[in-house]
């Protein structure tokens, strides 16, 4: 089955139950924002966050100056595999822009990219199934991948504070780590798309392993910390 979708490409990758806060300043996505905030509260609002392979798709804040022509998209420049975002606060400013707080819902894969009548862009995608209970795999591969990712968290970010709030579950663990992780967009989209819990663990254990082993090495972080900071993603 089949659906149709707004979609707002970034360069980023959204996991499920991932917090996204978004700065919205571009017309195109103001609109969208605003025809979201105005939809009843249930079923939730929700937008499609898909992950450009190169650049990027939103165009630079232009301030108080005029905004220059958004730059067109097309399928080949994104990813396949995307996560819905689901509007949890808005924040309208003063001159028309909004800040909002997303978290990541429901991973999809994008069948066809349409500019149709809509400001913005839309997509045809087909739902992935999540598991609903990770199997007998993920429950043995969970403690595993718990154990390596608070291995590489503690040569990445001694004393982090992440550490004492670890998540049991496996989906979450998994989705938890791919997003944390330091690693390259073609490598969180894979994890995005594995079929399974047990298959995203599996990658994240061999990834882990990878990358604790060269900071143990190194014995340092190859940028500053500074930079390992996540801001706010810009539109």
């Amino acid at each position: 089955m089949s659906d149709r979708l707004p979609v707002f490409p970034l360069s980023t990758v959204l996991f499920p139950g991932l917090v996204l806060p978004l700065h919205i300043f571009e017309e195109r996505y103001r609109a969208l924002v605003r025809e979201l905030a105005a939809r009843p509260a249930e079923p939730p609002s929700e937008f499609g966050v898909v992950t450009l392979r190169y650049g990027s798709e939103v165009t630079p804040d232009p301030g108080d100056g005029p905004a220059p022509e958004p730059a067109p998209v097309r399928a080949a420049d994104l990813y396949e595999v995307g996560c819905t975002a689901e509007l949890r606060h808005v924040s309208e400013l003063p001159d028309g822009r909004f800040d909002i707080m997303t978290v990541g819902r429901r991973r999809f894969r994008v069948l066809e990219v349409t500019q149709g009548a809509e400001p913005y862009l839309t997509a045809r995608v087909e739902w992935l199934s999540d598991d609903e209970a990770p199997d007998e795999t993920a429950e043995l591969l969970r403690p595993r991948v718990l154990a390596a990712f608070q291995t590489y968290l503690e040569l990445l970010r001694p004393n982090a504070e992440i550490l004492d709030q670890l998540p049991d579950d496996a989906t979450v663990l998994s989705h938890l780590v791919a997003a944390t992780a330091q690693l390259t967009l073609d490598e969180r989209h894979a994890l995005l798309a594995a079929p399974d819990t047990a298959a995203r663990l599996r990658a994240e254990l061999r990834l882990l392993n990878r990358e604790a082993g060269l900071l143990a090495r190194v014995r340092a972080v190859p940028v500053p910390l500074s930079d390992l900071a996540r801001p706010a993603s810009p539109n």
